[in-house]
Parts: C-alpha cells; structure tokens; sequence
C-alpha cells in the first residue's frame, strides 16, 4: 500500500489486506443470512400456505429488530471488540437461521425472522474492524470495499439459493438451502474468532470510558443526542402500527399499544442510561484536547437515513415500479432490470470512499448527496413513454449517487471518535433503517412520481446539513487506560 489510498487488494501478504478480507467476508455472509428468505418466499409461501399479509409482515419482521440490535451492537463492539463480537453474531445468527429452515408454522416462521434482525448489525462491527486497521488516507475506500462488498451478500443469495433449493430437490429443498447458509456462517463465525484481531500489533484498543450510550462534551450535545434517538423509537413504533390489524394484522390493536408502551418505557431508560455515561462529563467538564462535536454524528446519521434508508426502501419496490410502469414486461425481466441499483454496490461504495480520502469528506459528501438529489429527481420524471434502456441508464446513475455516498458516510465514521466508532457506526447504520420505514411508509400513501420526489427533497435539506459538516483535520485524542493522552491522526 502506499500512503496515497492506493491498496493491492491480492497482497494477502500485507496484515491489513488480509483483515479487510476476512472482514468484508464476514458481512458478506451476514448479509446472504439476513436475506436468504427474500428469494424463496415462493417456496416458503406455498409450504405453508401463507396469505399476501403474512408474507408482507416475514418482510417487515425481517428489519424490525436491526434498528435496536445496531445500537446494542455498536456498544458492545466498542467494550469488548469486534473480533469476540463477529464471531458471536456469526455464530448466535447460524442457530437462528437453522430455526427458520426448521419452522412448522407460520408462528416459528414471524419468530425466527424477527430474531434474524439481529444479524443485520453485523456492518457495525467491521467499520470498527476496518477503522482500527487502516489509516485515515486508506480508511475511505476500505470501508467502501468492506460495506460494498458486504451489501453484495443479498444480491448473492438471491442470485444462488433458489438454484441450491432446486438441486436438493423436493418439497424441502428450500429448507436444506436456508440450513446450509446457517451452517456456513457458523463455521466462519469459528473462522473469524481464530483469524481476526481486533488491532495491528502494537496498537491500543480504545475502550469507552462507561457502556450504555455515546459519551459527549457539553449540555447542548447532551439535549442534542437525546432529541437525535426520538426517530428511532417512531421508526419501531410505526413498524408496529404496520403489524397490527391496520397494516398486516400479525397482532391485536391492543397488542400494538402495549408495544408503543413498552417503547416509551425502553426510551426513558435509555435516556436515564445515557444520563450515567455522561454525569460525569457534564458536572466536571471535559479537558479540550477530548472534546468533539456531536453535529457530526448527527449529520453522518441523516445522510446515511438518505442513502441508505433510500437504497433499501428502493431495491424492495422497484421490480414493481418496471412491471408496473412499462408495458409488454414480466416479473422476471421487471427483476433483472432492477437488480442493476444493488449491483452498483461493488463499485459505487469503494468509489464513495476513495472519493471521500482524495478530495476531502465533507466536499465529497455534498456532491454525492447533491447527485442522489438530482438522481432521484430524474427518476420521478420516468413514465412508460421512456425508452427503457435509458430508464435504466437513470436508475443506474442513481444508485451510484446513493451507494457512492453510503461510502463516504462511513468514510467519515471512524475519524469522529475511535473509542465510539462501533456506537457511532451503529447509530449512523439505525437511521438508514429509520429512513427505510419512512420512505416505505411514504410510499404506501402516494405514486412512484411523488415517492422519488419525497426522497429528492429530503436529500436536499440533507445537502444543506452536511454544509455544516466539520471537515476532519489534526489529530483526535485518546486516553490510555494507564491516563496516557494519545494522537491519532485523521488526515
């Protein structure tokens, strides 16, 4: 590697290239688990019978319990590092997903993906991994090619399983195939606790000072932080309302007002549990050396909500909008035209990245945010009119602008605070899903025209926040468990 950003990605010789493998094939598999289910719904459906509700309320479940589970996971990786954590997540996810493959009612079925959320906070603990090993002028496009590649892993289970299905033949060739992608994500799980470490040799694993939330520098912070996890808890509620009798009808309406208790209830204890992370801090003071900025945190947060909350909202309708909007198509060719927005992930998430390490962060953010803007502008304007080839060729730049700036997000991610990175990637990584729900609940009340048009303005009053972004300079400080004061350089 030289100190440029360029990188050999075959110099497994090198430690940190090595790690971004293992690392990036971690998530991978997370991902192929989290969304093994997606492309044998048909067989899933027609064992069990399942209504266009129940099938509607598997998808929901799927990405209810990842906007907790990255926040958890993020403090977690922070206290106890990521190489225990991965490896545990890998290995807990396996035994969920035999559960699946297992399942004799639709019951066990909503039951094991809803747990199954869980393993989508997998992408937090690798932006610590790959943040610890790679320096500020690589950690752009490393990232980018950890999230890239990781993102991929959906697009493989789509593209594999239901030919694995096929080949073990019968009625339950879907449940061998789910069951092996369970086995394989144990076993790496067992890989990755032997492979992996937490830092180069000789560095410091930077450590919070307490666990159960983000540690900050001032009362206006403090406030700041608190109002920021308020959309997080309306996402959980309003994916509630979804389960209910109004939506999917999974459960009760008394049933969802107990849930939305139970949320106000886990919100107050979070606040009380942030409170004791920061007594100290706000009574005492903060030398200056430590300090940072919440801001930054918050304005990583919305523009992952933008990019990520986007990509997810849009790769669940656009087969849909194709068949829907242009004439003489099926589902299967409607499938392959839209499949080009995930497959842009491979090179648009590096690029982001490397973006990001060239030409500064907050400049590349602004233009990639700017681009999505425009993108998504672009496709409000598509009709049945349009060529087709060239709806693609919109649709394909799009998804560059959207992908390219999730990499520049998390480019960002790692240079804020070491010791928080798992928390800030976590709840960075929760308002993606956050803006998932809302697009998708957009979605539900209005057209295509207007759903593109939603998300283009929302990406312009992100555009002006990230103006306000600080560009990362100088050095962060760290203190050592011995009281020790160490500068890392993010430059």
């Amino acid at each position: 590697m030289s100190n440029e950003g360029k990188m050999n990605l075959l110099n497994f010789a090198d430690p940190k290239i090595k790690m971004l493998h293992v690392t990036w094939f971690a998530f991978f598999l997370s991902f192929v688990v989290w969304f093994s289910h997606a492309p044998l719904m048909v067989f899933i459906k027609e064992a069990f019978d399942l209504t266009s509700a129940q099938v509607k309320a598997l998808l929901i479940l799927n990405v209810a319990l990842t906007i907790p589970a990255r926040i958890v996971v993020g403090i977690l990786v922070d206290k106890y590092g990521p190489r225990i954590i991965y490896s545990s997540l890998l290995i807990i996810s396996s035994f969920i997903c035999l559960g699946f493959a297992m399942a004799q009612s639709f019951e066990q079925l909503a039951l094991f993906r809803f747990l199954l959320g869980f393993v989508g906070a997998g992408f937090v603990i690798g932006i610590r991994l790959v943040g610890e090993w790679f320096p500020a002028k690589q950690v752009g496009i490393a990232e980018g090619i950890y999230g890239g590649w990781g993102n991929f892993g959906s697009a493989a289970a789509a593209m594999s399983l239901p030919t694995l299905a096929y080949a073990f033949g019968g009625d339950d060739g879907w449940r061998y195939a789910l069951a092996c992608t369970g086995i394989l994500a144990g076993l790496y799980g067992i890989f990755f606790y032997i492979a992996a470490r937490n830092t180069p040799k000789g560095s410091t694993y930077f450590k919070p000072k307490k666990s159960g939330g983000l540690e900050v520098t001032s009362w206006k912070d403090f406030y700041f932080y608190l109002f920021m996890n308020i959309p997080m808890y309306i996402a959980l509620a309003v994916l509630a309302w979804k389960l209910s009798p109004t939506g999917v009808n999974l459960f009760t309406t008394e049933t969802m007002y107990i849930m939305w208790a139970s949320l106000l209830v886990l919100f107050f204890i979070q606040v009380n549990s942030i409170w004791r992370v920061n007594k100290e801090n706000l009574t005492h003071g903060v030398p200056n050396i430590e300090k940072y900025e919440f801001k930054q945190v918050a304005i990583l947060d919305v523009a992952y909500f933008v990019t990520f909350g986007s990509e997810l909202a849009v790769v669940s309708m656009l087969p849909l909008f194709f068949l829907e909007t242009f004439d003489g198509l099926d589902p299967v060719k409607a499938g392959l035209l839209a499949s080009g927005f995930a497959f842009m992930n491979l090179v648009a998430r590096p690029t982001g990245g490397w973006f990001s390490d060239k030409f500064g962060r907050r400049k590349s953010l602004m233009i990639l945010v700017g681009g999505l803007a425009v993108g998504y502008a672009i496709l409000s304007q598509v009709d049945g009119g349009w060529f087709i080839p060239l709806a693609v060729m919109a649709t394909m730049l799009c998804s560059f602008f959207v992908q390219a700036g999730e990499g520049a997000v998390f480019a960002i991610v790692p240079l804020v605070k070491r010791r928080m990175t798992g928390q800030i990637a976590g709840m960075a990584g929760a308002y993606g899903n956050v803006g998932a729900v809302t697009y998708l609940t957009v979605l539900s009340f209005v057209d295509y025209s207007t759903f593109f048009l939603v998300i283009s303005g929302s990406a312009l009053f992100i555009f002006i926040a990230t103006m306000f972004l600080n560009e990362p300079k100088g050095h962060m400080a760290e203190v050592n468990e011995d009281g020790t004061v160490e500068l890392i350089d993010v430059n």
